[in-house]
């Protein structure tokens, strides 16, 4: 099962980008990414869109394969 978290980190990697990178791009720590990342915390709504807008993507693409 891949997870929200996981989607992300293979977007951010793929666009290049680090933790750091992507979260002043939208306003939320490395550290709070990172949580998100390894499934430590769920993002809301809000934030997952932010985090797809940032790497191009819909927000969808970062729920598919999870369940």
């Amino acid at each position: 099962m891949v997870s929200i978290g996981d989607n992300i980190r293979k977007y951010r990697k793929s666009g290049k980008l680090t933790q750091k990178d992507l979260g002043e791009a939208i306003g939320i720590s490395n550290t709070y990414l990172s949580d998100i990342e390894t499934g430590r915390t769920n993002p809301s709504i809000k934030t997952l869109k932010k985090i797809a807008k940032a790497l191009d993507i819909s927000y969808i693409e970062l729920l598919k394969d999870t369940e």
